[in-house]
């Protein structure tokens, strides 16, 4: 059963007060470079730094209502961040697996946040089931990080912010991991205006996406060394992959360099700190060959958290 702009609504009424309505960027350097209207959805400057705080805040706050006073999450960083920081404004006990290759910067602020850090892995299956495994041991209630329909609908909610910021959007482009931003953007925007395009944006050292889209079932790839680190999923989930298939009018694939020299730009030319998982977007605009006049697009920056240790190194040119 696929998640409906109802459930959206509700979300978007279960979130605020936590997550942030965040702001509309505009570049005049992309306009021209682009040869369309750009804009860039903020959400770099979300709470906790990503999207991730929506679909957390969604599915954790449901979780503490129903008794649950221990949550645990599998995640390379920005959801273990988010559901950290949920289950400390409520009082919870938080657990977040972690693969053995995540940035320190994303682990330290998970850290900071108050929960109990776990390495486990390097792939998104196996930081997943040992966090489902826990979570049985426990007693505690398992966050998923992308496949549940709290979690979905919590990030639809950026799509419904998109429609009223910029109404006239004529295409909107979003970076791709697991599926659950995608997925609610794509159920939020399709079922309020079908007209406008969504465009996934996928690292092509990651695209178990694309190759699902292709075969017409998920595919599972084999861990994977993108910087996109949030993007670092190796199979998409069972429930958005679906939504993806029925509503997604297309999926961009973005190489390395390209992440790297959008975030050369966002820093440089914006003055915005967009983590490359959240440049994704931005490197596919910034390749974009429009065929629409007056098209205008947005480019969804997922988040901020870029690890300051290694910006020397994706600076480098």
């Amino acid at each position: 059963m696929m998640i409906t702009i109802e459930d959206i609504r509700k979300a978007r009424e279960a979130i605020a007060g936590v997550a942030k309505y965040t702001p509309v960027l505009t570049s005049k350097t992309l306009t021209e470079r682009s040869g369309v209207e750009v804009y860039i959805k903020g959400e770099h400057l979300q709470t906790t730094g990503s999207f991730k705080i929506r679909g957390a805040t969604n599915k954790v706050k449901k979780a503490f209502r129903e008794g649950a006073r221990h949550v645990i999450a599998a995640s390379s960083g920005n959801h273990g961040q988010a559901v950290a920081f949920v289950a400390k404004t409520l009082g919870m006990k938080a657990t977040v697996v972690v693969p053995e290759n995540a940035a320190k910067a994303k682990v330290d602020a998970i850290r900071n946040y108050g929960a109990e850090i776990i390495y486990c892995g390097t792939t998104s299956h196996e930081r997943i089931e040992r966090a489902k495994a826990i979570a049985a041991e426990d007693g505690a209630v398992f966050i998923p990080p992308y496949d549940d329909p709290l979690i979905m609908a919590g990030q639809g909610t950026t799509g419904l912010e998109i429609l009223e910021q910029v109404p006239d959007v004529s295409a909107i482009y979003v970076p791709v991991g697991g599926g659950g931003l995608i997925s609610g953007v794509l159920t939020a925007v399709k079922e309020s205006r079908p007209n406008v395009k969504v465009i996934g944006v996928e690292p092509e050292l990651a695209n178990d996406t694309q190759l699902s889209l292709k075969k017409g079932e998920p595919v599972t790839i084999a861990a994977t060394e993108t910087i996109a680190d949030g993007l670092r999923t190796n199979k998409p989930g069972e429930l958005t992959f679906p939504v993806l298939q029925k509503y997604l009018d297309d999926l961009v694939l973005v190489s390395e360099e390209e992440i790297k020299a959008a975030l050369r730009f966002a820093l440089e030319r914006m003055k915005q700190l967009i983590e490359p998982s959240g440049c994704v977007s931005l490197a596919a605009v910034m390749k974009h060959k429009s065929d629409m006049p007056n098209e205008k697009v947005v480019a969804l920056a997922s988040g901020g958290n870029a690890s300051l240790s290694q910006l020397g190194k994706w600076l480098e040119v």
